[in-house]
């Protein structure tokens, strides 16, 4: 009887640079810079590309813990494996049961794709859509991460192709009187920076990649360079697409409104829907499909240290997939748009707790030149100690910051909502931490280990 696969050391070790690099620009691109751009141009006007560039720079400081984080070891189980390196194996049961609870965010871009996809398909219902791409997908995962490379990389191939189309016809067709003072940054350097904050959740994604370590071939190297690379990569490329969304046609026609308008103006009807289909489309489904492919990992490497049953991590035999784990983020996935739940304030219900997972991994930030000094020195994205304690401080006091006031602006039921989905996970992490089934392994791996 063969032995059954439960360890995230089973996994295949297949992504290289450019695999990981279509996660990284999958996740990235999504329905944020169809929605968003309206109203970061109501906000700066045709200043929208500096706009951009600013909001690229901001997802990268955001996430530059994580870059700092990858390029000194293999963490298998993501951004878990980081909490549980340097704050302590307690505190990973609480990261893994905010990982789950908030893994609802599938429903959500599944409902997001449907409805770009319903007035193409007027024959099916926006349920009927979600749940097929969300099937479809899963059901591709199963078959390894080799399966899900190839879906990710013809889709993001097809995504530049439609967002590229798009700009170069615009550029084409630019208003000449682009840098009238009247509508470049009418609302001087307030509006521009609102905007700048605004189009940073349109560049920022890349820490998707994070969770793949444990099937990358070379994480430390390979992982940094792309979360880097995409981030700023896109936020141009972004850039340029702003400049086509402003400078086409009058500002007022665009301020506020998505970014189809312009592509409906500009391009003939086969490009449009060239646009639609392979942008829009395409956009949802890589991130969709990012989402599927990571969102195992934490809380399989869980199960390896005992906060949950270890059967749940067994792997297929064949293509190495945690079978049943995608199962149940499937269904997860699968509950709230076949029973019609209001997925906007589930959505709004990980505020909060999507800055304490934050919070936690840039604490782990801090700690690493004490718990790695070695490895940390040896880093490709090595600096010094202060610059990076300078770093993780200023990312600390922004993640509090904007946790806080995001969370003091929701109304009071979904406040408590939040609260108590963050009691029930800090809660769970200790109980089960005392009741002594818990035995955390160390699950990161030095290069100089040999181990890859």
């Amino acid at each position: 009887m063969s032995k059954q696969l439960t360890s995230m050391k089973d996994l295949k070790r297949v992504l290289g640079f450019w695999d990981l690099m279509t996660i990284g620009v999958g996740s990235i691109i999504g329905s944020g810079i169809m929605s968003l751009t309206g109203i970061g141009i109501e906000r700066t006007g045709r200043s929208i590309f500096i706009a951009f560039m600013i909001g690229g720079f901001i997802a990268l400081l955001s996430r530059s813990p994580q870059i700092f984080l990858n390029s000194v070891a293999r963490y298998r189980g993501g951004d878990y494996s980081m909490v549980g390196t340097f704050l302590g194996p307690r505190w990973t049961g609480t990261y893994s049961m905010i990982s789950l609870l908030t893994s609802v965010t599938l429903a959500m871009y599944a409902l997001s794709f449907a409805d770009y996809a319903m007035p193409f398909l007027p024959w099916l219902t926006r349920k009927a859509i979600a749940l097929s791409v969300l099937t479809i997908l899963f059901v591709t995962n199963v078959f390894g991460v080799n399966a899900f490379a190839k879906i990710q990389g013809a889709a993001v191939i097809l995504l530049v192709i439609a967002l590229t189309v798009f700009t170069g016809v615009g550029l084409a067709n630019l208003d000449p009187n682009y840098f009238d003072p009247a509508t470049f940054m009418p609302n001087g350097l307030s509006g521009l920076w609102s905007a700048a904050v605004l189009m940073s959740y349109t560049c920022d994604g890349a820490q998707y990649v994070t969770q793949m370590s444990a099937e990358a071939k070379n994480p430390t190297r390979d992982i940094p360079r792309v979360m880097l690379f995409s981030t700023l990569g896109i936020a141009a490329f972004y850039g340029l697409m702003g400049v086509v969304a402003a400078g086409v046609l009058p500002v007022d026609q665009v301020a506020g409104q998505p970014l189809n308008v312009v592509a409906e103006a500009v391009l003939s009807k086969p490009l449009y829907y060239l646009f639609m289909i392979g942008g829009a489309w395409m956009a949802l489904l890589t991130t969709l499909n990012s989402s599927i492919a990571s969102c195992t990992k934490p809380l399989m490497q869980a199960c390896n240290d005992g906060w949950y049953p270890s059967s749940l991590a067994r792997l297929h035999p064949k293509f190495r997939t945690p079978i049943i784990l995608l199962g149940i983020y499937y269904v997860i996935g699968f509950v709230p748009i076949m029973f019609n739940f209001d997925i906007g304030i589930i959505s709004d219900i990980t505020i909060t707790v999507g800055s304490i997972t934050k919070a936690m991994i840039i604490l782990s930030l801090l700690r690493m030149p004490k718990v790695l000094p070695d490895a940390w020195k040896q880093s490709n994205f090595h600096v010094k100690d202060s610059m990076l304690m300078a770093i993780g401080v200023l990312d600390l006091i922004v993640v509090v910051i904007s946790g806080v006031t995001s969370s003091l602006e929701l109304p009071v039921k979904l406040l408590a909502a939040n609260l108590a989905v963050v009691v029930f996970a800090f809660v769970f992490g200790s109980v089960r931490f005392r009741s002594g089934k818990v035995k955390v392994e160390k699950s990161y791996e030095l290069p100089e280990e040999g181990t890859y």
